[in-house]
């Protein structure tokens, strides 16, 4: 690892006294310095590239590798050297990457995931119900955010719902940038644990569910799983398909009730529900740090050449702010005409799940604010709690009343 040099520092998360709105840094990169030499929190220079075009020119290359650490952990070192784990869907690349990815994609269809969204309202719908019969105020990561995406994604996997306490602890844990790493460690150990125990209990005793039948695919293929790379994946899915759309489901709440015009034209046009989930996406790009990439071959990108072995942060953030392809670019507009934004990434390690998060945020926000019409937060937001600590941003809770 090179050591930590004066070149100007990555920028801070997100601008002065507005936490939905990245760092006003961004804007300067992208009209003067769009790919940039910056200081990085892992502890290494990177270059920060923060044009949309770029961004997507750089996720979409093969010069780039995704078998990197976290970029902003607490104990860089040591991630620099682990190895990359078998099953590793987020941080393999090229034949080994598609392999487990093909395993997956039918699985997360558009047609089997729009299959689901009448069970997808039906939790809702109980949830909601249990958040008016309780009276507010209540967190709504608690009661709402939190509870759904975490209770679908369990029945997709075949993971009992009871026993989610052993899951939800360890993930945020494993998201947090500020942990100790001892506790990080013991967490991932524990998560680790419960899975294999699981993949171990599928491989006895099949269901009708995701693990299952990515086992018997699996063993249909020509190269099967291994144990080790099956317990990653469903890890993967399990942490990666409830961390995301909860703290959207509580990020996207919280500014739309600070934009109660967009919420009035949601009421009265459902039809702009899809729409105004990918303008959310969009405005407040939950993967707030970016995506870290390490560079395999000399690429020229702009006025300069990145080097092999060089580092890289694709700016997520800033490409969708990037006002040469969004009008407008800092004000959330429902009405908005869907664009290809970055909130899923994009090339080869674009969100494999980005279609069940559509449906369920499509029907948590349409029945929200349907059915709770005088939803309103519990406290000011500058009292609200945000998970400036976490590689996914959103808020550690939500009290809202009506």
């Amino acid at each position: 690892m090179s050591e930590p040099s004066s070149k100007p520092a990555f920028p801070r998360k997100h601008a002065a006294g507005c936490p939905f709105d990245p760092a006003e840094d961004y804007q300067g990169f992208r009209e003067n310095d769009p790919v940039a030499r910056v200081s990085c929190p892992a502890g290494v220079d990177a270059w920060l590239v923060t044009r949309y075009d770029d961004v997507r020119t750089v996720l979409g290359s093969s010069a780039l590798s995704s078998s990197v650490p976290p970029i902003a952990h607490a104990d860089p070192q040591a991630v620099f050297d682990d190895p990359v784990l078998p099953g590793s869907i987020l941080q393999l690349d090229g034949a080994e990457h598609v392999r487990l990815r093909r395993l997956l994609t039918a699985e997360f269809s558009v047609k089997r995931i729009q299959a689901l969204r009448p069970h997808i309202q039906q939790v809702i719908d109980s949830h909601v119900d249990a958040m008016l019969e309780s009276g507010g105020p209540v967190d709504l990561v608690r009661a709402l955010a939190l509870p759904i995406p975490s209770l679908v994604i369990c029945e997709l996997l075949g993971v009992p719902y009871a026993q989610r306490d052993r899951f939800e602890k360890q993930s945020a844990i494993m998201s947090s940038v500020d942990v100790d790493p001892v506790i990080a460690k013991q967490a991932d150990v524990e998560i680790m644990g419960y899975v294999r125990d699981l993949v171990h209990e599928k491989m006895r005793d099949p269901g009708d569910d995701l693990t299952s039948r990515l086992i018997r695919r699996s063993e249909e293929s020509p190269r099967p799983l291994t144990v080790d790379e099956l317990v990653m994946l469903v890890l993967s899915l399990l942490v990666a398909g409830h961390e995301t759309t909860t703290n959207m489901i509580a990020l996207g709440t919280t500014v739309l009730l600070r934009h109660p015009d967009q919420v009035e034209a949601l009421r009265t046009e459902p039809g702009l529900l899809p729409s105004a989930v990918e303008e959310l996406l969009r405005y407040l790009t939950i993967v707030h740090f970016g995506l870290f990439r390490s560079v395999t071959q000399d690429i020229p990108l702009g006025a300069e050449t990145l080097r092999a072995g060089d580092w890289l942060i694709a700016a997520l953030a800033s490409g969708n702010r990037d006002a040469s392809v969004f009008s407008d670019a800092d004000r959330l507009d429902v009405r908005r005409r869907p664009a290809a934004h970055l909130g899923f990434g994009y090339g080869a390690h674009q969100c494999l799940g980005q279609q069940l998060a559509r449906v369920e945020l499509q029907q948590v926000f349409g029945t929200l604010f349907t059915r709770v019409p005088t939803l309103r937060l519990a406290v000011p937001v500058e009292e609200l709690d945000f998970k400036d600590d976490s590689v996914v941003y959103g808020l550690h809770s939500l009290p809202v009343t009506w």
